[in-house]
Formats: C-alpha cells, sequence, structure tokens
C-alpha cells in the first residue's frame, strides 16, 4: 500500500505561501488537503518585496504555477557586488530568479487553490492536537475540531506545530539587524535601466540593496540596518515612516548611490521589518503525523535570498516522499533527510552575511 492511500487528509495549518503551496503539492499527489489560517479573513495587499530563486521557480513549475509566477515580478538575470562608493566587487551574470512583492504571489496561489477546490477555512486558530495511531485531530480557538491523517504545520517562525511536536522546541533568534525599504524616484541610466540587475553593497555602517524598475519608474531599496539591542514593540509603533527613511539616509549618507536613491525616496512607500530573524536548528522536524514545512522549520534570514524557495522547495519534496513511501512514518524521515542538509547549509551561508552586516559600523 502506498503512501497516498495510508496518509487520508491533510491539515494545513497556515494559510501565508508555504501552506497553499504545500496543499497544491499535495492535490497533485492525490492526497486531499484543507487549509486552516488562523487570521480571519485573507491576506490580499499584505507584505513587502522577496527574490525567488530559480529553485524556488522550479518548485513553484512543479505545482503548475510556472506561467502565473511568470507573469508576476521582475526577471533577474544578473547580481552585481560593490562597495560603498559603487565600484563593483563582483559580477554573476547568470543568476536568475524573479523579484516580486509577496501579495502578487499570494494572490496566485489564492486563485489556484479556488480553482483546484481547495478548501480554505479562516479564523482557525490552532491550540491543540489529539493523537491516534491512523490520524490527528485539531482543535481551534473557536471550539471547532477537523479529523484528518496528517497535520502539517507552514504556520511560520512562530510555529504552533513546532512547539505541539516539540515543546523544547527553539523559536526564531533575532539577528542584530532591522530591515527598511521602499521606492525612490531615482532613476539610473544605461542597462541599469533594464530592471534585471539587483545590486547590493556593504557600507561602513550599513548594508544596502537597490533595483531599477521597469520602464524608468524609478529604484526599489532596502537596507539593513544594525541594531543590537532588539527594539521593543512600543519602540516600534513609536516610529513613523518618516523615522525610519531619516535612520536609512544617515546611516548611507556616505554611501554611493545609496545616497541619490534615498534622497529621492517615497516617505509613503518606506516598509519596516524591525526584527529580523533566523531559525536555529530545530530538532525534530515531525513526530507521529506532525511534521513542519516552510519558515516553521526553517527560516534562513533574508540574508540567503533563498527564504521562499526553500520553504516552496520543501512543500513539493513532502508531497513526493508521502507519494513513493510506504507510510506517513517513512515518508516523513525521508522527507527531513532530504531537506535538512540542504535548508542548514543555506542558514549556516547566511549566518556569516548576517554576522557581517550586523558588525557594520561597530
Amino acid at each position: 500500500m502506498n503512501g497516498i492511500r495510508t496518509t487520508g487528509k491533510a491539515l494545513v495549518i497556515g494559510g501565508g505561501i508555504a501552506g497553499p503551496v504545500t496543499a497544491l503539492a499535495l492535490r497533485l499527489v492525490g492526497v486531499e488537503a484543507v487549509v486552516y489560517e488562523a487570521y480571519g479573513s485573507s491576506a490580499e495587499g499584505i507584505g513587502g518585496t522577496f527574490m525567488i530563486a530559480s529553485n524556488g521557480l522550479a518548485a513553484l513549475a512543479a505545482v503548475g504555477l510556472e506561467a502565473e509566477v511568470a507573469a508576476i515580478g521582475q526577471p533577474v538575470d544578473r547580481m552585481v557586488i560593490e562597495d560603498a562608493r559603487n565600484a563593483v566587487l563582483a559580477e554573476f551574470p547568470e543568476a536568475a530568479g524573479r523579484v516580486m512583492r509577496r501579495a502578487e504571489l499570494y494572490a496566485v496561489l489564492q486563485r489556484r487553490l479556488a480553482v483546484q477546490g481547495v478548501a480554505v477555512r479562516y479564523g482557525k486558530r490552532l491550540v491543540g492536537v489529539e493523537e491516534r495511531a491512523d490520524g490527528v485531530t485539531a482543535r481551534f480557538a473557536d471550539g471547532s475540531t477537523a479529523d484528518g491523517g496528517l497535520l502539517i504545520g507552514a504556520d511560520g517562525a512562530r510555529s504552533v506545530v513546532r512547539g505541539l511536536i516539540d515543546p523544547a522546541a527553539p523559536g526564531p533568534r533575532y539577528t542584530g539587524l532591522i530591515g527598511v525599504g521602499g521606492y525612490s524616484a531615482h532613476r539610473f541610466d544605461g542597462p541599469r535601466g533594464a530592471g534585471l540587475s539587483l545590486h547590493f553593497a556593504q557600507g561602513p555602517r550599513a548594508f544596502f540593496g537597490y533595483w531599477a524598475l521597469p520602464d524608468g519608474a524609478g529604484t526599489a531599496w532596502f537596507s539593513n540596518i544594525p541594531q543590537p539591542e532588539q527594539l521593543t514593540a512600543a519602540q516600534v509603533r513609536a516610529a513613523t515612516r518618516a523615522d525610519w527613511l531619516a535612520l536609512a539616509r544617515a546611516r548611507h549618507a556616505e554611501d554611493l548611490p545609496a545616497r541619490e536613491v534615498l534622497a529621492a525616496a517615497d516617505e509613503e512607500s518606506v516598509e519596516v521589518f524591525p526584527r529580523l530573524e533566523i531559525m536555529p536548528s530545530v530538532p525534530h522536524w515531525y513526530r507521529d503525523r506532525m511534521v513542519l514545512v516552510g519558515d516553521s522549520v526553517h527560516a534562513p534570514s533574508n540574508s540567503s535570498g533563498q527564504g521562499v524557495s526553500l520553504a516552496v522547495e520543501s512543500a513539493v519534496e513532502l508531497a513526493r516522499c508521502l507519494s513513493e513511501r510506504p507510510d506517513p512514518a517513512s515518508a516523513l524521515a525521508a522527507y527531513e533527510a532530504a531537506r535538512r542538509p540542504v535548508v542548514e547549509a543555506v542558514a549556516a551561508r547566511a549566518e556569516v552575511v548576517n554576522e557581517q552586516k550586523a558588525g557594520a559600523g561597530a
């Protein structure tokens, strides 16, 4: 008997990016899935900008989304490493990926879930699980329950499912960096206007990234700024967009082209990520009929450029293992064995970069 017939319905906890991709991948291999989202409504229009690398694009293509994803965002085919005075240190002309808004990918996934008939239940905040030999019962804060053969935690870095699998599991760790980003009216002349190059520069007091928007529409930018002591919620609420933009301008006052980009930045477009985090190694990826996927088990920080790509890759790999292995236990073991070395290698490299960024201006 193959894994499909012994798995039963999958309860996917989390309706962001990893959860819907997991549900779609499972559907392709014959496993029924229902997505349970803690928030009371969908997240249309919410979220910042990220890049999906070639491996992530391949995973999205594997669940039938190649055309839809190719229609959003901007293609990337070059990365440039610069110093703080705009001198090129290295180029990677064969880099491939797409830069897009999280909201764009989220909308694509929601449409495909509807087309495939995958149900999404909102307002379902998981509070507990009752386990049986042949399945699980999920308990939600509203008093409702759901039965399934497998429970998948795609509920982010502050995963409830991770704590149910292992109450001693680590939580996300602050990197010593905050993120600020937005859009600028500044335009670049020449080939940069094509919008196909990502530029990265480590300045003496902060890290800067930027790329030209299509059709000369300006520049997208971000800054990773060292902040050794994690800001409190009150401190974050007290700061305005103008405050965050002023901070970025001060940290890059002597950097080029950051100074010019930020001088023309649109204050209303500023987005802030006040505590960039990374997931330490998680000892237990699964237990019995519960398993983790995406940021709930591996969030390698934005410095890797791989967060979303790893999440969707893991979703596809989990579905593959469930379809090929004789029972859920062996499938989950195979899934962890395949993915852990990959994601932990990426996380280790990102940790080195984080330390370099956090040490700027020290």
